[in-house]
């Protein structure tokens, strides 16, 4: 039932790495035409993009800062341009910045944290909105939660969680607010996977004892995702479904 995923443009934000990188090479592989987006992982962003052309799959790399909503904007406006259109948004950039405890936050350390997890999405979102109402019924946002979301998130990442929260019910509002024009928004939560976010923000002690806390006794890869992000974004699977944030945790968090 995936065969409808061939020829849908995606922008896949923060793909140079982790579960990004994962969902456009998957989404690829399906035939889909993508858009590799990176702030600062320029190299990694283009060994992705190699990657795919090998395969005989289209990609294209764009650079933008998506906390500034400008750039975020115009990252959209070229990834259209590049694909001729879009049919898929999938808002995944986004980052912890640094364990900081409430007593510590400043304000330059909380306009850090929202501008990229929570403007970044709005401003793409709304940027993407005129192309994806041109899709014909086949559109879809999916946006990246965490199971921080949820549970409040580890030591000195409470505005991370909380931002991820925000972006949860985000997706709701945005769900209703797009239906009308035959685009569903979702959100994938994933637990503890292990990329580049963890490999910065945790240490082996932490990811140990988080480890402890899966009732399937691993953590996750960014491979373990990208079955939710193919789901999502195929309107034959998940045609009637919208609103909805898809836990991805090996149990650690059962709704």
């Amino acid at each position: 039932m995936l065969d409808d995923l061939k020829g849908l443009r995606a922008l896949v934000t923060g793909s140079s790495t982790g579960i990004g990188a994962a969902v456009a090479k998957a989404y690829a592989g399906k035939g889909m035409r993508v858009v590799v987006h990176y702030k600062s992982s320029e190299a990694e962003a283009n060994a992705v993009a190699a990657e795919i052309r090998a395969a005989g799959g289209e990609a294209h790399v764009l650079q933008a800062d998506v906390a500034d909503s400008a750039q975020a904007v115009d990252l959209v406006n070229k990834a259209a341009d590049k694909l001729g259109g879009l049919d898929v948004l999938v808002n995944n950039a986004g980052a912890l910045v640094k364990r900081t405890p409430i007593a510590e936050i400043e304000d330059e350390f909380f306009d850090s944290v929202v501008d990229l997890n929570v403007r970044s999405v709005v401003m793409a979102s709304k940027a993407a909105l005129p192309y994806l109402k041109k899709s014909g019924g086949k559109a879809s946002v999916i946006n990246l939660s965490s199971i921080a979301a949820r549970n409040g998130g580890g030591p000195g990442s409470s505005l991370y969680a909380s931002s991820k929260a925000f972006v949860l019910n985000l997706t709701r509002g945005m769900a209703k607010e797009f239906v009308p024009f035959g685009i569903r928004v979702n959100g994938v939560s994933p637990g503890v996977i292990m990329t580049p976010f963890h490999e910065r923000y945790s240490t082996a002690e932490q990811i140990e004892a988080m480890r402890r806390t899966v009732p399937m006794e691993r953590v996750g890869t960014p491979q373990d995702n990208v079955g939710v992000f193919l789901f999502l974004a195929s309107p034959a699977m998940s045609g009637y479904i919208t609103g909805q944030t898809i836990e991805v945790n090996g149990g650690q968090y059962m709704v």
